[in-house]
């Protein structure tokens, strides 16, 4: 018989523990469990129980256990987050960000990032992030200036004509799952879109 929770209270005490938590994360993260220093790829690690990190004996670098997943720059403990991926695992007919909120005990705001977050990784399977080498792309999603009257397509129509259409995104890690976002941006804020990409090293297309 399974000792996983059967039931949400299950799951609440069960993952109440962090120690649990965590040794379930390694599992799904490392082989065997046993810590590999995401920077220099060292197993030769050693814990420091006071802020449940490791330290890499080699590069000397610290990182968690949520380090190269979607948990890594959350300020949300593993408890909160498993508790959400059981619930949402578990709901046969969905659970809204409110529900979850009041389950969790965290605002609506932060269930609503988690629920996007735990439901972009059952799509590919791993709560990994991407890594390695990531391609981007871009296109602009409304009505063409063709179809427009003229009134309208020089009111709407202004700079790239990008203005008050939706901005698709799509990030593809090579050999990997491709994975999108869209967002509505005027054109002031997709410069600064941009500029940020390029800050962080994500070619934009021309």
């Amino acid at each position: 018989m399974s000792d996983l929770p059967a039931s949400l209270l299950e799951a609440v005490r069960y993952y109440s523990d962090l120690d649990i938590c965590e040794d379930k994360m390694a599992h799904m993260k490392w082989e065997g469990g046993e810590p590999c220093c995401p920077d220099c790829q060292s197993k030769k690690c050693g814990r420091i129980e006071s802020r449940r990190k490791w330290q890499c004996k080699e590069c000397r670098k610290q990182f968690s256990v949520k380090v190269g997943t979607i948990f890594e720059d959350s300020p949300l403990s593993l408890d909160k987050w498993f508790v959400a991926v059981w619930c949402i695992a578990n709901d046969k007919n969905g659970i809204s960000s409110h529900e979850l909120a009041r389950a969790l005990n965290v605002t609506q705001k932060s269930a609503w990032f988690m629920l996007h977050r735990i439901r972009e990784a059952m799509k590919t399977g791993s709560f990994r992030k991407m890594d390695g080498e990531v391609e981007s792309d871009e296109t602009f999603i409304g009505g063409k200036a063709k179809n427009m009257h003229k009134a309208v397509r020089e009111q709407k129509i202004k700079g790239r004509g990008a203005e008050g259409k939706t901005a698709v995104q799509g990030i593809l890690e090579r050999y990997a799952e491709c994975q999108t976002r869209h967002d509505e941006l005027h054109s002031d804020e997709w410069e600064d879109h941009c500029q940020v990409a390029t800050a962080r090293g994500i070619p934009q297309a021309s």
